[in-house]
């Protein structure tokens, strides 16, 4: 029983070493993804009625 522990616990100490001594790699950056055509013509429609609303109230305010 004695031997397996000694025997685990190098193991263990063994795995920890080697881990840190293992150069870490960093995660890439995902670049940020094209939005899609769906993406562009919503964007387009929300632009075009932000517009439309900005129109609409200065002309009710003249």
């Amino acid at each position: 029983m004695i031997n397996f522990l000694i025997i685990a616990f190098v193991v263990f100490l063994m795995v920890k070493g080697i881990t840190k001594l293992m150069p870490t790699e960093e995660p890439e950056e995902e670049a940020t993804p094209e939005p899609s055509s769906e993406e562009i013509v919503l964007t387009e429609i929300r632009d075009l009625l932000k517009q439309q609303q900005e129109t609409t109230q200065q002309q009710t305010k003249e």
